[in-house]
């Protein structure tokens, strides 16, 4: 059996108050249906908290209330506890939301169901590589808590795009690009040894930058040294290997590029189902359909996942 660690699931009464997918609400649907193609259990949260992935007027998902935060927490805690055997959640955090919102999501994170954390790959137009965002990653590491970087409703990559399928489709998949490689070129991985970071969207097109992350940190044709060095102590590819990405983009080049660039022991199976519900033939064909052995692939359908999340 797999494990899917890409899912998001909502309560009635962001269903009621937001427009999204039905599938967000339909957990014994979700689960149903993951059976059928073999995935047991899926590491489901939500990259808005209680909040709306569509852009609504007057709607700020960073402006909710740790006491909304925690309604929504309890909930997604009594999912997991209604369907043990087939969920798993993760915390969402605003990394920038100051030293009380931080406690509160530690406190969450210690009550029991939760396997990690889900950030928004950029905040408000506002990257990880910021400084004010190192609370958060020093948190994460010292309860050696996995990191998944999901794009937010507004990318910071999307400006411009006033079409909402652009926003979801491009917009997004280029935010994890720049975000995740943020998170990098910020020196994360380098302070926090232990930090494990989950690239969604298959990482966007990290696959293709090694060579463009490590002119950032050495430009030979500008001929002098960068007015603001970058917080490591070697080239930004040579991290690359620390993250881990899903597959919740089902390319084939693109998965054949992660095999090679991350390697098959740091690849999961994600579907971003739901609210992609139907992704889960698609993504599995895809794996099984990856030049590598047999223990590989249950390694990319279970094994890194299990090892990963300690389920």
């Amino acid at each position: 059996m797999s494990v899917d660690v890409h899912g998001h699931i909502s309560p009635p009464e962001s269903i009621a108050r937001f427009p999204m997918p039905r599938s967000l609400g339909d957990v014994e649907g979700m689960i149903e249906r993951k059976l059928a193609v073999g995935i047991e259990l899926t590491v489901v949260g939500s990259p808005v908290g209680a909040g709306a992935m569509v852009p609504v007027p007057g709607v700020d998902n960073y402006a909710q209330t740790e006491d909304t935060l925690r309604e929504f927490h309890d909930w997604l805690a009594g999912q997991v506890a209604e369907y043990p055997d087939h969920l798993r959640a993760l915390v969402y955090v605003n990394p920038f939301g100051g030293d009380r919102h931080l406690a509160a999501a530690l406190e969450t994170f210690t009550g029991g169901g939760f396997v990690g954390f889900v950030v928004n790959t950029s905040v408000a137009g506002r990257y990880l590589d910021d400084p004010a965002a190192d609370d958060f990653f020093a948190m994460a590491d010292g309860m050696r808590a996995p990191v998944m970087l999901h794009a937010p409703a507004q990318p910071a990559a999307g400006a411009g795009l006033s079409d909402l399928r652009f926003v979801e489709q491009l917009g997004r998949f280029c935010d994890v690009t720049v975000g995740v490689a943020c998170c990098v070129l910020g020196g994360w991985l380098e302070k926090y040894p232990g930090l494990d970071l989950v690239a969604t969207a298959a990482g966007g097109a990290l696959a293709l930058l090694p060579e463009k992350l490590d002119l950032i940190y050495h430009a030979p044709h500008w001929g002098r040294a960068p007015r603001r060095p970058l917080p490591l102590t070697r080239p930004p590819s040579e991290y690359l290997r620390r993250l881990w990405v899903d597959t919740s983009s089902p390319s084939a080049v693109g998965l054949r590029a992660n095999l090679e660039v991350f390697g098959a022991d740091r690849i999961l199976l994600g579907t971003d189902s739901p609210p992609l519900a139907g992704m889960e033939s698609p993504v599995i064909a895809a794996i099984d359909d990856l030049p590598i052995g047999e223990g590989d692939r249950q390694a990319v359908h279970s094994g890194n996942a299990e090892r990963l999340f300690r389920l």
